[in-house]
């Protein structure tokens, strides 16, 4: 007999041995169990219709800590006792369970099943199996997740989970995660983005290597997301890292290395071309004069002396066309029924394309360098106990411009092509009065240094009681993260000259010293607070099949989490979470979930809330009336569910129940002749909101699911959120005239989001050699701000936000272009609006709808245009195909109903910088002129001069940014067998991919997923990667 006795009376001496002995002996008479039972070794191969089955699990029955894989040729052998059932799946296939008895040998064959219905997947908290699942949950294999070059996740989820939105809006190294939702934005206040957890941990999406991932499923309605309370409102995302399996270690090792290029960047007009521009629009108000002689602008385009007639294009002066990354991974599995372990180590390396002076004595260039690892351990402490420890973290080294990258892009934007060359040839650099030198600011100003680290720990227990009741178990864990930065900066100023504008006698450029600069660099070093968090849970779980029937599962949940950023209080949440789960013969299931969660963000009375959810379902599939149309219609499952999930990150202050004094409300002096007094004044600050609360959200699913042939999955759900009790500030509609110092908050918004998204999935073996899998998703969201601080006379109006979308664009509506019959005698028509936005308008420039009524064109023009940034609509589809020993694979990602407002600045119509700003689009030709009095242009009218009338937000700039991406696109060859075996590999496989290499828009001057207003910002990267996995 073996009990938790016999395991610690070995542990060391003394105290200790002492210490633990009585400890446990309590405890060792409940946990004894049997381990002498005779056990005998089994072989055998496992096969389907087409060969062995790599991979499929083995695994005694009732103790899942035994089990083993099959090899590349499908052959296990396992110790159980002759009493045992072996269990034989795999993921695609009916799983099959075999008593041994005097058996030795035992050879099984796999029949294939797509639409396994005792399939485990993850939810809240813990498992269910897929026929009991009735909420909105989408899980995604990790491996599709594993595409791209970046070394963020968050980049890799947009069209490949259904409900998911998502965008890129940078891709600067170490600043170009995505911004993502679920189901779409749902307020106008606080945070939007869900929840993340890690093994049941709260932390950051991107702080993970994909290689680190077992599942990944995101839990979209309340039945799915209410366990979860005041953190559940804006959905769950919940991932499992992977564990260790029993067998022989195995080591995968995958290199990749890759080429980048900018997937776009804004094509700009030469000097030459600006400079004719500025003389033509010039010519238009002062006939027969011009701004630029001639003879300079042909020296300028024949690169006469460019040093003194100048070619530059700033955008390419910073960046450079090529850059390139480096990912190695390694993952090492295994483990005996006592111990298991997994360790998965990541090194990311990945250079950026901005400009470097390789002559400086000092590296500029962009570098990230991230070191991720996570090892998870099982010890099984007993036959019932299993003790899980698990350590993971990163470190990252960002090394870059001291200049600030958005800096640099935009004034490679502002600065003409012809003002001076980024460095003279003789090695000085020059710079204008007041402005910058783009080249110089972004290589010579030195670097800055940024590093990140984390540190994730848990520890976690489970405990089988079976002994008890069949079916009990208990799970019990504890969690520390830790996350710590720094930074240096080694800068100074460069050495600047003055703008020469011709030469000596002998040649050389004449040009004085504008600015001495600094001969070394300096240094600061900074540091934060970082942030930690700690976390405990306890829960109860029970799951048990009645009379073949009946399954019953319920759990019962604690936990408490705080986490300390460095403010003025840690932030707390304590509460408790149930879920009981009713599924009769796999047809009708009935699920209730709650969670009861407090937090301390509110005052005691309020600060405890209930979210309850309850979900049917009906697989319709399963019913004996159904079993002719059974290989047909593989499945049919109908579900619903309504509930209610909360938020307590409500924006604006924190402890908002508490009134503050505010002393720092200037002050008062008193006194005369030279003897005055001052005392800082005090008066009252916010006003506390006594019954202030969490938002609610109110969530309804109804969703279908059709199985065909075993082998097509089709999902689809149709989903209506309402969002209240927004925390917003009474800025429009509470006068501080009625005795307030500081406009009051209140729980007062409320936002209406609907949607539907829809997943397909194929899969199809065509013969022994030759295999496809298909997949699409295709995802819609849009919210309706019912009601936000606004007067009631405003609503219903045109300029009213109320029943419009969360950032929903604001500008003038653009009727069209003025002619030339919309004047008389050089004015404008008296009867049409006037304008008031400008410059008088001409024949060319923009006409505006006046909304109001009142003859002129104003700021009360202003309206909703009807649509925001981020898109609405996010799709993706792709596929995989298998021939022998060759595969290939791709996937296309798409955005739509997303749209910007262009410009943002005075001169970026061209020609409009008065040759001090700016830069001229090289598709500037495609405008309004007398000759070409065309509707269907580009640009209006152009002018010298910065007109503000054009330049205003409008929808005349509204473009739409929809796009198809060719995401990723892969090739792959293993070795055969044979030859792997001689290398003594379990298998060997290279690649070749493309990510990001076709763009299909009508949106044509830069990448239309970057979040600018004008494409001067880092561009998303295109790039080929070479590829080899190593199995041994």
């Amino acid at each position: 007999m073996v009990s938790f006795y016999s395991f610690f009376k070995n542990v060391g001496g003394g105290k200790l041995r002492s210490s633990a002995i009585s400890v446990f002996t309590a405890v060792a008479l409940l946990f004894t169990v049997n381990a002498n039972a005779q056990k005998i070794a089994v072989r055998g191969t496992v096969t389907d219709e087409n060969g062995p089955v790599i991979g499929a699990t083995v695994i005694e029955k009732g103790n899942e800590t035994n089990g083993v894989n099959t090899d590349i040729d499908g052959k296990y052998t396992i110790n159980v006792p002759a009493s045992a059932e072996l269990v034989f799946e795999s993921i695609g296939y009916k799983s099959q369970t075999i008593k041994v008895g005097s058996k030795t040998t035992i050879n099984v064959k796999l029949e294939e099943d797509n639409q396994r219905l005792d399939d485990v997947v993850v939810t809240a908290y813990g498992t269910q199996k897929k026929a009991s699942i009735v909420g909105a949950i989408q899980t995604v294999e990790p491996g599709n997740l594993e595409v791209g070059t970046s070394s963020r996740l968050s980049n890799n989820l947009a069209g490949q989970i259904a409900g998911v939105i998502a965008y890129k809006p940078s891709g600067e190294p170490g600043y170009d995660q995505s911004s993502f939702w679920i189901r779409g934005i749902s307020s106008y206040q606080g945070t939007t983005t869900p929840l993340v957890l890690v093994d049941g941990i709260e932390r950051t999406l991107d702080d993970l290597d994909v290689e680190q991932i077992e599942s990944f499923s995101v839990l979209k309605d309340a039945s799915a997301s209410a366990m979860y309370g005041v953190r559940g409102a804006n959905g769950v995302i919940v991932i499992t890292t992977k564990r260790g399996k029993v067998g022989k270690p195995t080591v995968s090792v995958r290199l990749e290395q890759s080429l980048q290029a900018p997937t776009k960047l804004p094509e700009f007009a030469s000097a030459a071309e600006d400079m004719e521009l500025q003389n033509l629009l010039f010519a238009e108000v002062n006939p027969g004069k011009f701004v630029w002689d001639p003879m300079i602008i042909e020296r300028t385009r024949t690169g006469y002396d460019p040093d003194l007639y100048p070619d530059v294009n700033w955008l390419d002066a910073v960046t450079r066309g090529m850059a390139d990354n480096t990912r190695a991974t390694v993952n090492v599995n295994g483990g005996s029924e006592r111990v298991r372990y997994s360790l998965v180590a990541t090194y990311f390396r990945e250079k950026g394309i901005m400009a470097v002076d390789e002559s400086l004595p000092f590296d500029t260039s962009t570098k990230l360098n991230k070191f991720t690892v996570r090892s998870n351990v099982d010890v099984n402490i007993t036959k019932t106990t299993i003790l899980g420890i698990s350590i993971g973290g990163y470190m990252q080294h960002l090394r870059k411009s001291a200049a600030s990258t958005t800096d640099v892009f935009t004034w490679a934007f502002d600065t003409p092509s012809y003002v001076h060359p980024a460095i003279y040839s003789d090695g000085d650099i020059p710079v204008r009065s007041q402005r910058v030198n783009p080249w110089a600011e972004a290589t010579q100003r030195g670097y800055t240094r940024e590093n990140a680290f984390k540190i994730e720990s848990l520890v976690s227990l489970d405990q089988k009681l079976d002994m008890i009741t069949e079916g009990l178990s208990l799970n019990a864990k504890f969690s520390f993260d830790n996350f710590q930065s720094k930074s240096s900066n080694r800068t100074k100023d460069p050495r600047y000259y003055e703008v020469a504008t011709r030469r000596d006698e002998y040649g050389n450029l004449i040009k004085n010293m504008r600015s001495a600069g600094d001969e070394f660099l300096g240094h600061e070093a900074k540091g934060s607070f970082g942030n930690n968090r700690t976390y405990l849970e306890a829960s109860v779980h029970y799951n048990r099949m009645f009379g073949e029937k009946h399954n019953v599962d319920a759990l019962f949940l604690y936990m408490q989490d705080g986490y300390d950023s460095g403010s003025i209080q840690p932030y707390r949440h304590q509460g408790i979470s149930g879920r009981l789960s009713y599924n009769f013969d796999n047809r009708y299931v009935a699920e209730f979930n709650f969670g009861y969660n407090g937090s301390e963000n509110f005052l005691k009375g309020h600060r405890y809330g209930f979210f309850p959810s309850g979900a049917i379902g009906w697989i319709i599939s399963e019913e004996p009336w159904m079993a002719s149309a059974k290989k047909v219609l593989s499945t049919l499952k109908l579900r619903a569910s309504l509930g209610m999930a909360g938020n307590d990150a409500i924006g604006g202050r924190r402890f908002a129940y508490m009134t503050t004094i505010n002393t720092n409300n200037g002050g008062y002096t008193w006194g005369h002749q030279g003897a005055n007094y001052y005392r800082q004044g005090v008066t009252e600050g916010d006003t506390g909101i006594a019954d202030l609360t969490w938002e609610t959200v109110r969530k309804a699913n109804v969703g279908i699911e059709i199985g065909l042939w075993n082998e097509l999955n089709l999902q689809l759900d149709f989903f209506d959120e309402y969002r209240s009790d927004i925390f917003i500030k009474r800025d429009s509609t509470v006068p501080t005239q009625i005795g307030f110092m500081a406009t009051p908050y209140a729980n007062y918004g409320i936002v209406d989001n609907k949607g539907f998204e829809a997943s397909l999935n194929w899969n199809h073996r065509f013969n022994k050699d030759f295999q496809m899998s298909l997949r699409g998703t295709a995802s819609y969201a849009k919210n309706w701000v019912r009601e936000r601080d606004e007067p009631e006379s405003l609503k219903g109006t045109y300029r009213s936000a109320t029943n419009r979308s969360v950032n929903e664009h604001r500008g003038y509506i653009a009727l069209r272009l003025y002619e030339e019959s919309d004047f008389i005698d050089g004015k404008l028509n008296p009867e049409l609006p006037r304008p008031d936005l400008g410059l008088a308008v001409m024949p060319g420039d923009i006409m505006y709808a006046d909304l109001n009524g009142d003859g002129k064109i104003t700021g009360m023009d202003v309206t909703y245009l009807g649509h925001t940034s981020a898109p609405r609509f996010v799709y993706g589809f792709g596929g995989n195909f298998v021939f022998k020993n060759l595969d290939f694979g791709f996937f296309f990602q798409g955005a739509a109903d997303a749209y910007k407002v262009l410009g943002g600045n005075s001169y970026f119509l061209p020609g409009s910088g008065q040759g001090v700003f700016g830069n001229v689009y090289a598709n500037f030709n495609d405008r309004w002129t007398p000759e070409n009095p065309s509707q269907d242009v580009f640009w209006p009218r152009l002018h010298y001069t910065s007109t503000s009338h054009n330049t205003a937000s409008s929808t005349w700039w509204l473009k739409n940014m929809s796009f198809l991406r060719l995401k990723n696109i892969e090739l792959g060859y293993s070795l055969p067998k044979a030859w792997t075996d001689k290398m003594h590999l379990r298998g060997l496989r290279v690649f070749v991919s493309g990510n990001d290499l076709v763009t299909f828009s009508g949106f044509k001057l830069w990448d239309p997923e970057l979040d600018t207003r004008t494409g001067l910002k880092y561009p998303t990267m295109k790039s080929v990667q070479f590829g080899i996995d190593l199995n041994f």
